[in-house]
C-alpha cells in the first residue's frame, strides 16, 4: 500500500495496485463561486497531474473537493466514484462513467478495492457529503477518509480500520465556530477505529491563502497535541506527517478485520 499526499485534501493512494485519486485540486487557483476576494488559494509549486488513474473519488461537490479547473483536465473517461452532490459536478463536466455512492452504499473496482460510503461532513442544514472506507479485497486491508473531521458512529462497525485520512486540527470563524474540526473529533476517532497509522489531511503545505475568510480562520492543535492524547489513552497509533508530493509505504500488521 502506497500514499501520496498531493496537499490540501487531495490523495493519490496505490491498493492492489489500483491508482486511486481524490479530491484532486493540482492546478490553477482553488476559489469559491468565483470570490477571489472572500478566499483564494494558490499552490507555491507546481503539482504534476499524476498518470494511469484508475479511479477518481469525490467526497464533496465543493470546489476545494471537486475542483472543476483539475477535472477538466483530468482524462473524463477516468471511473468517478462520488457523492450526490460531487456526481453532479462530474457530470456537468463531461465525465462517462460516474458512480453515485449514497451514504450506506459500495462499490468494487476491478474486483480489488471495495468503496464504502459514511455520513461525512455538514454543508448548510441539510446537506451531508460522505466519506469512505476503502478495502483492499486481497489482504482486508482498510483505508478511512473525511476531510473535515465530522465521523459517523456507523464506523465502528468496520473496525479495526489500519490507517485514517483525517484532520487533526480545528480551523474557525468568528461568530461561525469550527468549519474543520478535527482536534475535537480525532481522538474518539481513533478509540472507535484502533488505527496503526493517522495521516493529517485540509493542511496547506505548499499552499498561500489569501482573502477575507482566509485572514479570519483560526487554527487549533496541532500533531503533538494529538500524539500526547494519543499515549495518555493508551493507543499505539501513529501520526505521520507527510510532505507533499512523498510517496509513503505503509508496512502494516495484518489484524482481524470486519466483513
Amino acid at each position: 500500500m502506497y500514499l501520496t499526499w498531493l496537499d490540501n485534501n487531495s490523495w493519490l493512494l496505490e491498493l492492489s495496485n489500483q491508482r486511486i485519486l481524490i479530491d484532486p485540486w493540482l492546478v490553477d487557483s482553488l476559489v469559491f463561486a468565483n470570490l477571489d476576494w472572500l478566499f483564494k488559494g494558490d499552490r507555491l509549486k507546481e503539482c504534476p497531474i499524476p498518470e494511469n488513474i484508475d479511479l477518481i473519488l469525490l467526497s464533496q461537490g465543493l470546489e476545494d473537493h471537486a475542483h472543476p479547473p483539475t477535472l477538466k483536465q483530468l482524462d473524463h473517461n477516468i471511473p468517478v466514484v462520488a457523492s450526490p452532490n460531487a456526481a453532479k459536478v462530474a457530470k456537468a463536466l463531461g465525465y462517462t462513467d460516474v458512480t453515485t455512492l449514497a451514504h450506506g452504499e459500495s462499490f468494487q473496482l476491478n474486483h480489488q478495492v471495495e468503496f464504502r460510503a459514511f455520513p461525512g461532513s455538514p454543508i448548510g442544514p441539510t446537506l451531508i457529503e460522505n466519506s469512505y472506507l476503502l478495502k483492499e479485497l486481497t489482504t482486508g486491508l482498510t483505508v478511512y477518509y473525511e476531510p473535515h473531521g465530522y465521523h459517523s458512529p456507523q464506523l465502528k462497525l468496520y473496525a479495526p480500520v489500519d490507517v485514517v485520512i483525517t484532520p487533526i486540527v480545528n480551523l474557525s470563524l468568528p461568530l461561525v465556530g469550527a468549519i474543520i474540526k478535527g482536534n475535537q473529533s480525532v481522538l474518539e476517532l481513533a478509540q472507535w477505529l484502533e488505527p496503526q497509522v493517522i495521516l493529517p489531511t485540509a493542511a496547506g503545505g505548499d499552499v498561500r491563502f489569501t482573502g477575507l475568510i482566509a485572514n479570519l480562520i483560526n487554527v487549533e492543535g496541532s500533531v503533538a497535541d494529538v500524539r500526547l492524547s494519543l499515549a495518555k489513552h493508551n493507543l499505539s497509533t501513529q501520526v505521520w506527517e507527510p510532505n507533499p508530493g512523498d510517496r509513503l509505504e505503509l508496512l502494516l500488521e495484518k489484524r482481524t478485520f470486519a466483513v
